[in-house]
């Protein structure tokens, strides 16, 4: 369903139009003259106009309609269609942002189908500015949680060298966040709107992987039926995350020792090389000085790769950050059976904080994703918890409720009964004036508490829909392109 502003001057066809449109389920406004048109497009924020170009036969009042509708924001998609039809009027037409052009006399399935490719490319134009600053958003050095001293000096490190074209190497246990790292790097970067290109070196074996990173003639081998660009190529302007580095077999590493060196790749079967432009960013869970000393990694290639390292310290080594990560992975989540956001008893925290987690941040992520899955309502208590870390509950107290809070930093996490963070919340007890100051502090604008209550609402209809945005736009009575213009200024401003 859209919301579609109609202007025609002749009544039989603004009649006509409007009852197919509206038995399309959409949202139809019409108006048969040019000046109550504009005074209205802002009023109601239509996704989609369509506008005779001749509305009074003298001027094409049509093409001021156009520009109005264009200048929204977000713009509305325009289509015009005029009795006066000529190629330079369409190309005019195109020129003002029209998305199509129709002649009259026209068919009605000619119309329904302009406006379905209309309201497609809306939506996929909706879609890509949401996914883009969801991006952007994700891969904020923000993003990546923890307060301890070594994360400290990591996000430190990272903010340094990101806008920099130097090779990293990042180090760390496998579930560190050793790619999140590399994708912050990245998306901080200069090279931000070019490619970025992970490849894990262990998930391929030797020839294959060759192809894979700089790719291969017709011919070359047997399979080989067509020219292959290689990753290298692939990320040209951008960077090239190559993962479990230590893995790489000897002759490739000599290949990549050459790329770093010259700037140039070569085709398997090929006798030119290719200059690219690419930042490389490696990584292993191994120790590669382990590896020279048996023989398997090249010392010239580490410190080729070893320009700037960057370590990443295990869970273990940082327990302080762990009810951060909890608050992390649960701020966005609401419970499909209740709507409610997710809560923890402190008995279920206090477990987590006594597990080593030897799988690092991933292990973590996948016992919460769990818990949320089993839990009764939207508490997540101890049983609800990996098997693994039922060996704790002698050694912990007693249940207290921590409830997720999106609004409360650093934690996202508040306590209803016993406060395990250092903040402080009005007590239910307290009168007189200190209770009038506690209600009054809280009281945000009312466009702030709208907003939040719209966030709130689109949070528990995509919950419910299983993250499907297609049945949560239908369910909130919206098109997919407004729930996605709606889901980009909630990235804009989080």
């Amino acid at each position: 369903m859209a919301r579609v502003l109609l202007v025609d001057d002749e009544i039989t066809m603004l009649q006509m139009v409007s009852e197919l449109l509206r038995s399309e389920g959409h949202e139809v406004h019409p108006f048969n003259n040019t000046a109550a048109a504009l005074e209205a497009l802002e009023n109601i924020q239509p996704e989609l106009v369509i506008t005779d170009l001749y509305l009074d036969k003298a001027r094409a009042g049509g093409m001021d309609i156009l520009k109005k509708a264009r200048a929204l924001n977000p713009p509305a998609v325009g289509i015009v269609i005029t009795g006066f039809g000529s190629i330079e009027t369409a190309v005019e037409a195109m020129k003002h942002g029209a998305f199509d052009y129709l002649e009259k006399p026209f068919k009605l399935d000619e119309l329904k189908l302009c406006v379905q490719r209309a309201l497609n490319y809306t939506e996929v134009t909706a879609e890509n500015v949401y996914l883009k600053k969801q991006l952007g958003t994700k891969f904020r050095f923000n993003q990546i949680i923890g307060t301890s001293p070594k994360m400290q000096d990591v996000l430190k490190m990272i903010e340094k060298v990101a806008d920099t074209d130097s090779t990293i190497l990042i180090l760390g246990e496998s579930g560190t966040g050793k790619e999140l790292v590399a994708r912050a790097l990245h998306f901080n970067s200069r090279r931000r709107n070019a490619p970025f290109v992970p490849l894990n070196c262990s998930a391929l074996p030797e020839n294959l992987l060759e192809s894979e990173l700089f790719g291969h003639r017709k011919g070359a081998f047997t399979g080989a039926v067509n020219d292959k660009k290689g990753l290298f190529q692939e990320a040209d302007g951008g960077t090239i995350f190559l993962d479990e580095i230590g893995t790489m077999p000897p002759m490739l590493q000599s290949r990549l020792l050459r790329v770093l060196q010259e700037k140039e790749v070569r085709r398997v079967g090929d006798n030119t090389p290719v200059y690219v432009n690419v930042r490389v960013l490696a990584a292993t869970n191994d120790s590669l000085e382990k590896r020279i000393k048996e023989g398997t990694f090249r010392e010239d290639l580490f410190y080729r790769l070893n320009v700037i390292q960057v370590a990443l310290p295990p869970l273990r080594d940082k327990p302080d950050d762990l009810p951060l990560l909890v608050g992390h992975f649960l701020k966005d989540k609401v419970s499909p059976r209740n709507g409610k956001q997710y809560q923890v008893t402190r008995q279920a925290m206090e477990v987590l904080c006594a597990h080593d987690w030897p799988g690092n941040v991933r292990e973590l992520e996948n016992a919460i994703e769990r818990a949320c899955a089993l839990c009764e309502e939207n508490i997540i208590h101890v049983k609800d918890l990996p098997p693994s870390l039922q060996k704790y509950i002698g050694t912990v107290s007693s249940d207290t409720i921590f409830e997720t809070r999106s609004d409360v930093p650093p934690s996202n996490m508040v306590v209803l009964s016993e406060s395990l963070y250092p903040l402080s919340i009005s007590s239910p007890q307290s009168t007189g004036s200190a209770n009038s100051d506690a209600v009054a502090g809280e009281v945000s604008s009312l466009k702030t508490f709208l907003r939040d209550q719209e966030v709130s609402h689109l949070n528990r209809a995509l919950a419910v829909c299983g993250g499907d945005k297609e049945k949560a736009a239908e369910l909130l009575g919206i098109s997919l392109a407004t729930l996605y213009r709606k889901l980009a200024e909630v990235e804009e401003t989080a």
